[in-house]
């Protein structure tokens, strides 16, 4: 009963996006394991979205992942980078301001529907994790981050080096390339092109989600800060995290 009350008390620590992607993951992942929810249902379709209008299935395919003994490894290590990094974007530079999260994860998330019913992709985690991913080791491109066998470099190179190990080792890279690339998209829009171009802000948050979701204070601090034009990256990696894998954890750069 205890073990059971920590982990409650655990989940409900979590903030509020990183809680319920976490959760609603696991929770449609298992139902569709166990036969609960019928996973053809659940993927992202061409000809059922559009023309049967089955207008659920890009959420679905956001939270469920085909889980068997050979892609249960490969979920737990997308679902400890979604942990890991939304709790630390939430927690660091978007702390105080869910609204702004919001933003991000429905712009990354939009742009992944688009590009995986062009491309055939029927499930959304791969790369809305690693577009999350991406973001935090933008704002954080100096910290080190250890990765297998002791190995560490720059938070930079890291979701580079997760797109080679896929592709090396699983003859994949595709989902990983993806998530980059719209990871990308988000940080040159928001940061890069007002910032070291001088260019104009085009992605504005919508009233509607402050109106949900308004700005707070006293947050809990955490890692990362917006990118200063001035500067190579930004600062405020790093651990804080106890125990477990050590995939893409981080220190700070002296």
């Amino acid at each position: 009963m205890a073990g059971g009350g920590d982990i409650q008390d655990w989940f409900k620590s979590l903030p509020i996006f990183t809680r319920y992607w976490f959760g609603l993951t696991v929770l449609f992942t298992l139902l569709g394991r166990f036969g609960l929810l019928s996973p053809p249902w659940l993927i992202l379709i061409w000809d059922e979205f559009i023309n049967r209008f089955q207008i659920w299935r890009p959420v679905t395919a956001l939270f469920y992942y085909p889980l068997s003994p050979q892609t249960g490894f490969h979920f737990l290590i997308n679902l400890y980078f979604l942990y890991n990094y939304s709790l630390r974007l939430e927690t660091g530079i978007f702390d105080g301001r869910p609204a702004d999260y919001l933003l991000m994860l429905t712009f990354n998330w939009t742009l992944s529907v688009i590009v995986a019913l062009f491309m055939k992709i029927p499930m959304l985690m791969d790369p809305m994790v690693l577009s999350v991913l991406y973001v935090w080791c933008q704002l954080n491109k100096d910290t080190i981050v250890n990765f297998w066998f002791g190995s560490q470099f720059k938070a930079m190179y890291l979701p580079w080096v997760l797109f080679g190990f896929n592709m090396i080792i699983a003859g994949g890279g595709v989902m990983e390339l993806v998530g980059i690339l719209i990871g990308h998209m988000y940080f040159f829009l928001m940061f890069k092109y007002p910032q070291d171009f001088g260019g104009p802000s085009l992605l504005s948050t919508p009233s509607i989600f402050y109106s949900w979701f308004p700005n707070r204070r006293g947050g809990v601090s955490g890692y990362g800060q917006a990118p200063a034009s001035s500067q190579g990256g930004a600062g405020g990696g790093g651990g804080g995290f106890g125990g477990g894998h050590q995939w893409g954890r981080g220190q700070r750069l002296n």
